[in-house]
């Protein structure tokens, strides 16, 4: 793979030729740092895992040197947390045992810069490598400029591909803001009641962000046991642990759809449902 920046690469877990790694590619997750994959797309991890005919494929889009750190990790400068969240990464790949691990080595500058079209050229060159089925990134109302910032990239990037060559489906996943707010029925859920071990593990290769002053593993468990209980008020739990995504599939598939109204759309839907609920109940 010929990425733009020098620095980039494409991990191979097993160790076989880039091309025939990314090409068995089914579901591919694209994300603003090292870790959020893990955070926002366990689904597709899961259901790739020990599969002989699926396949998972991650994609982190920024270099990661801007991280928060405590601990073991306080004296370290940014070349030097560059350097540990990269074998984070790639430690994920090979515990996931992932199809192959991409990493742009992007500063965040240059992806929230929507004028510098770097990141879309590698990200629409892998998706045509890889030709994956399912795309997850982050939600496009997520509250960190970065993740919005890569959602938009990753929209731009499939949109450049022919309509043939597209994924099925684009997802925005919960990071940085989950995703309860959304009225149920336009909520895609992913069960993560299977595999809670191989989940914990992915969460817990990142030490640099748990030790470093940031608990993403419990906040993320957390989170996944949450959105099971509170899905549904009137019934039992049906899950051990849920994540939500919107659907951003209509945005891949209609190139002249305007983004920022598709998610007011979702917003208003929201704010519909609290009025309808409040006149109901006055």
């Amino acid at each position: 793979m010929n990425f733009i920046s020098p620095t980039a690469e494409l991990f191979v877990p097993d160790q076989l030729p880039p091309e025939q790694a990314l090409a068995r590619t089914t579901h591919m997750a694209i994300s603003a740092h090292q870790d959020d994959i893990e955070i926002m797309a366990a689904e597709p991890i899961l259901q790739c895992f020990q599969s002989d005919t699926l396949w998972f494929t991650g994609v982190v889009v920024s270099d990661g040197r801007g991280s928060p750190r405590a601990d073991l990790y306080q004296n370290f400068t940014d070349e030097m947390m560059h350097t540990v969240r990269i074998k984070e990464q790639k430690k994920a790949a090979l515990v996931g045992e992932y199809a192959a691990q991409a990493l742009l080595d992007y500063p965040s500058a240059v992806v929230k810069n929507g004028a510098d079209l770097r990141p879309v050229d590698d990200l629409a060159m892998l998706l045509q490598a890889a030709h994956p089925r399912f795309v997850y990134t982050h939600n496009l109302a997520d509250k960190h400029d970065t993740h919005v910032a890569t959602a938009l990239r990753v929209i731009a990037a499939i949109r450049r591909l022919p309509p043939a060559e597209r994924p099925e489906k684009l997802y925005g996943c919960e990071v940085w803001r989950d995703l309860d707010w959304m009225v149920d029925s336009d909520k895609v859920a992913f069960d993560l009641s299977a595999h809670e071990s191989l989940q914990a593990a992915l969460l817990g290769v990142f030490d640099s962000q748990i030790a470093g002053g940031k608990r993403y593993d419990l906040a993320t468990v957390g989170r996944r046991r949450a959105n099971a209980t509170y899905f549904e008020a009137h019934g039992t739990d049906v899950a051990k642990g849920l994540t939500f995504a919107m659907d951003l599939t209509p945005l891949m598939l209609e190139p002249q759809r305007e983004i920022g109204e598709y998610i007011q759309e979702f917003l208003h839907r929201f704010t519909q449902e609290v009025a309808d609920r409040l006149n109901r109940l006055h």
